[in-house]
């Protein structure tokens, strides 16, 4: 008898999925002129835009926003923040577990910091593609 309630048990445990959840690998935030732009991307492979409805990611762009969330991290954890400069248009947040980083889109192109336009064309990319937005 003893079985069989721990086969039952398991069998409604594993069946229910237990509410899992993949964690959220980074909120984007994009200010400036122009419109404003909200990415909210989970490991799940989801993406919510602007607030909406969660919708799907591609592959690509999902492993692509994994590697951001690794090759970001250590940035965040000393919570990277790099002025505006007045030529600039658009300044980028981005929140990951290990913290915050922001910078604006001239940042890039030091050449300090590669990963951060990396970070800018996946926002466009994921704007694009998976949101339907217009850049």
């Amino acid at each position: 008898m003893r079985w069989l309630l721990t086969g039952v048990l398991v069998a409604l445990l594993c069946g229910c999925g237990l509410g899992v959840q993949a964690p959220d690998l980074f909120l984007l935030t994009r200010t400036g002129q122009g419109q404003r732009l909200t990415l909210l991307v989970n490991d799940g492979g989801t993406i919510r835009c602007d607030g909406g409805r969660a919708r799907q990611l591609a592959d690509p762009l999902l492993l692509q926003a994994r590697d951001l969330a690794s090759s970001l991290g250590g940035d965040a954890q000393e919570k990277l923040r790099i002025p505006s400069p007045t030529n600039s248009v658009y300044r980028y947040t981005i929140r990951l577990e290990q913290g915050t980083i922001s910078f604006p889109d001239t940042a890039a192109a030091s050449g300090n910091y590669p990963r951060l336009a990396q970070a800018e064309q996946f926002a466009l990319k994921a704007a694009q593609q998976a949101c339907g937005l217009s850049g």
